[in-house]
């Protein structure tokens, strides 16, 4: 669910002082967007949201997340809305946050 390759790699480019503040914008960016997702018949917005939070999740290693913003993206380019599971891509992005701060102690302490 979590790409820890990914997650070091982005502590190792802004730096284990700076790490905390990423994750946070990270964060609190991703739940606005998520709480602002368009009306999932509105296809074109729908697309560059989930591109958004795509590339937000592959940026923090958030792997699950990212796959299922990528199958929405796709989904919602070739106009099928209806293969879109708005809360499916909300619980997976909530677990996947649950793991991460369950598991960002001992991975800094790594």
């Amino acid at each position: 669910m979590i790409d820890w390759d990914r997650v070091s790699e982005l502590r190792d480019e802004v730096g284990a002082d700076d790490f905390d503040e990423v994750v946070d914008l990270f964060l609190g960016e991703v739940e606005g967007e998520l709480a602002e997702l368009p009306d999932p018949n509105d296809a074109a917005a729908l697309e560059n949201k989930l591109h958004f939070l795509k590339g937000s999740a592959l940026n923090l290693g958030f792997s699950a997340f990212a796959d299922l913003c990528q199958a929405g993206e796709t989904n919602a380019k070739t106009g099928e809305v209806s293969g879109i599971n708005l809360p499916e891509i909300n619980a997976c992005y909530q677990k996947s946050k649950s793991e991460f701060l369950a598991s960002l102690q001992q991975f800094a302490a790594a």
